[in-house]
Formats: C-alpha cells, sequence, structure tokens
C-alpha cells in the first residue's frame, strides 16, 4: 500500500486543488468550510505522505499523476467530485499551470 492510499477524499481533494496553486482562504471557498478545517486535512495529509510543506505536496502530486493522480488511487475507481478543479487564472493560465511552474523555479532556486 503506497502511502497516498492512506488519504481520505477530502484529503487528496485538498492536496489537489493545492497543486493547482490555490491558497488555503481560496480552497475554504472551494470546499465551503474553514481555513482552519483545510489546514487540518493539509497537517493530516502532511502527514500521511511524509512531507513537511505545501510545496513538497504540489510536488507529490505531480510526481503521481498531476491532475489525475486521484483517479489511480487504490483500485482506481475513485471518481473526481464536481467543483475539484480550480477555475482557469484570468490571464488564461490554469493554475496547475502556474503551479508546475513555481515548483520547478523553486526545485531550480530560481524565481518565476
Amino acid at each position: 500500500m503506497q502511502p497516498r492510499d492512506r488519504l481520505t477524499a477530502k484529503e487528496i481533494q485538498v492536496a489537489t486543488l493545492v497543486w493547482q496553486g490555490l491558497t488555503n482562504k481560496d480552497i475554504a471557498g472551494v470546499l465551503r468550510t474553514s481555513e482552519q478545517v483545510v489546514k487540518n486535512y493539509l497537517r493530516t495529509a502532511f502527514d500521511k505522505l511524509g512531507v513537511w510543506t505545501r510545496l513538497e505536496l504540489a510536488l507529490y502530486v505531480a510526481s503521481h499523476g498531476g491532475a489525475n493522480w486521484h483517479v489511480q488511487l487504490g483500485n482506481g475507481l475513485l471518481s473526481p467530485a464536481a467543483g475539484w478543479s480550480a477555475p482557469a487564472a484570468k490571464e488564461g493560465v490554469a493554475f496547475a499551470d502556474a503551479a508546475t511552474k513555481s515548483a520547478a523555479a523553486a526545485a531550480s532556486g530560481g524565481t518565476r
């Protein structure tokens, strides 16, 4: 069993939204909950995956399939819930693209 197989559906959703570049406040809006609840989901996801930061979480999601990583969990029967994806940014760049660029820049030691 991989560490990601232990995540709950909400932890998967939060991790995916972090990978897409959303802030805790934005994620709370998508989930219609408080920022504290989002922080709780992040903390438990961090513990289960063995990561320490949002960047490490985003890189984990990216390295395990990106937007489709939740489909690959366990038996692959977990389907994405409506509203999981963040809307595209006003500039026409999807959050996932921005998060990937940020993660790549941070990993290389540069800036965006």
